[in-house]
């Protein structure tokens, strides 16, 4: 990822639209799946979500600079080195949670998922969140060296590849979908990508539009479309 966007994110995670109704949909999953236990945030970026998790948790991000934000925004103990290789124990943690992350460029996702799986518990959980449809590709994915998208069934054999069971997989941000399509598509991108915030009244909309979706989702009602895919899958054997 581009230095500048660790900023950027760091900046604006806890108020904008988008940061929050990622969190929101991961802590609902984890709320409905996950047991007593450590948790990790594995790629938690500069801590938005880190800082929202109870109880025991941890996180691990590939830039120190993003651990450093992290660290100081969550109070939490902040690994830097690879979701290829996880620095930890063989069953150290109930769930892993990773937002956007199997997605980059440096990672293998065969051998991220088969790591995720040594480092959870029996019948641990992981959560993942990705980007959604290939041909929604973008400025954005550019700056974030990010050169995969991904449909639910794609996400679901990964998961099976790895020893998962795939439990829940849904799309989400399908209300703004459309808006989301016209920009990428049909306007220039510019140079400053996505994370930035909106003014206040279209934060709100936005913010409203994605709450409506995550009250579904909470609920294990999956969404048929969206610019983002996420999935529930636990640790088989």
């Amino acid at each position: 990822m581009e230095p500048d966007e660790y900023a950027k994110m760091h900046a604006v995670e806890e108020r904008m639209w988008w940061y929050r109704g990622l969190h929101a949909n991961l802590l609902g999953q984890l709320s409905r799946y996950a047991g007593e236990g450590a948790v990790l945030d594995a790629g938690c970026g500069t801590g938005g979500l880190l800082k929202k998790l109870r109880g025991e948790a941890a996180g691990l991000d590939y830039a120190e600079i993003a651990a450093r934000h992290a660290r100081a925004k969550s109070g939490r103990p902040v690994a830097v080195g690879s979701i290829n290789d996880l620095p930890f124990r063989a069953g150290a943690f109930a769930a892993i949670v990773s937002a956007d992350v199997l997605a980059q460029e440096s990672v293998d996702e065969g051998r991220a998922l088969r790591e995720i799986r040594r480092c959870l518990a029996p019948a641990g959980i992981v959560i993942l969140n990705l980007p959604a449809y290939a041909w929604l590709a973008s400025e954005h994915d550019r700056r974030v060296h990010q050169p995969r998208r991904y449909t639910a069934r794609r996400l679901r054999q990964l998961l099976s590849e790895a020893g998962f069971r795939a439990i829940f997989t849904t799309y989400w941000n399908s209300i703004l979908f459309p808006l989301m399509v016209i920009r990428r598509l049909l306007l220039p991108s510019g140079q400053r990508g996505d994370v930035q915030l909106l003014p206040g009244p279209v934060e709100a909309i936005f913010r409203a539009a994605v709450g409506i979706e995550g009250w579904f989702v909470a609920r294990g009602i999956p969404l048929p479309f969206g610019g983002s895919v996420l999935a529930v899958g636990v640790k088989d054997g």
